[in-house]
């Protein structure tokens, strides 16, 4: 099966019956991240605040809820041929990390001009690198290469009923255990994957609440599709923030 067929079989319109399964599934591998509060802050802001720390997670990002509860949602016979993605960031690292976990392989398609670091976490996680060009189209041509060599299971980093599902576990962790009298959140929105779990699941459990979404000006692609009214891409952005 082809990248794009695979993409069309994947729902990506999570529910959060498919949020609690993910919670299931990954509770055993993952860290329930802490959340902190700063006085300083809180006084600067003339609200309390609470940070929830994914920094902490393992792989240092909230990338691995989904990319764990994607592999361990595959049956038998469809993770014995691995997994395989496109990504230059935290995505490669926790997917490499998810399918350490149970024992498959991981592909990683990722771009000649990733950083070092990030490359070298996912050697250390036991990924197979595949190298393309710095180019989304050179990502995706040589991601779909790869799963007609080897049949593996493409998992996109955010459009992913798996991946959208793993991530929105944040709010459960953070609405139904840890501060449940949230009135507002504010989520990095990239590529979609967080910030659409996340306000799934918090709206499930407090249909009041709101879900605010943040990017960097120098990188404000869902702020300009949305005056739009459609998807605008940018030739370049200007922000320390690394893409996925």
């Amino acid at each position: 099966m082809d990248a794009e067929s695979q993409m069309r079989e994947v729902k990506y319109a999570a529910d959060i019956s498919s949020i609690r399964e993910a919670e299931a599934h990954i509770k055993p591998f993952i860290h329930q991240t802490p959340v902190l509060s700063s006085e300083s802050l809180n006084a600067l802001a003339g609200r309390q605040l609470f940070f929830k720390c994914e920094c902490f997670q393992k792989g240092g990002a909230f990338k691995f809820r989904g990319a764990c509860n994607a592999v361990f949602s595959l049956d038998d016979d469809q993770a014995v041929k691995g997994v395989v993605t496109h990504s230059s960031g935290n995505h490669a690292a926790a997917l490499s990390s998810a399918a350490k976990l149970r024992g498959i392989p991981a592909y990683i398609v990722i771009p000649k001009n990733a950083l070092k670091c990030k490359v070298e976490n996912v050697i250390r996680y036991g990924g197979q690198l595949i190298w393309s060009e710095p180019t989304m189209q050179s990502r995706e041509s040589t991601a779909a290469k790869v799963l007609q060599e080897t049949g593996a299971v493409l998992l996109h980093p955010y459009n992913d009923r798996r991946i959208i599902s793993g991530q929105s576990t944040i709010s459960l962790e953070f609405l139904e255990h840890q501060v449940p009298q949230l009135d507002t959140i504010i989520v990095p929105i990239s590529g979609g994957g967080l910030i659409s779990g996340v306000a799934l699941a918090a709206k499930a459990i407090n249909p009041a609440i709101r879900v605010l979404a943040a990017e960097p000006e120098g990188a404000n692609d869902a702020a300009q599709s949305k005056a739009a009214g459609r998807i605008i891409t940018l030739s370049e952005t200007n922000t320390v923030a690394w893409w996925w």
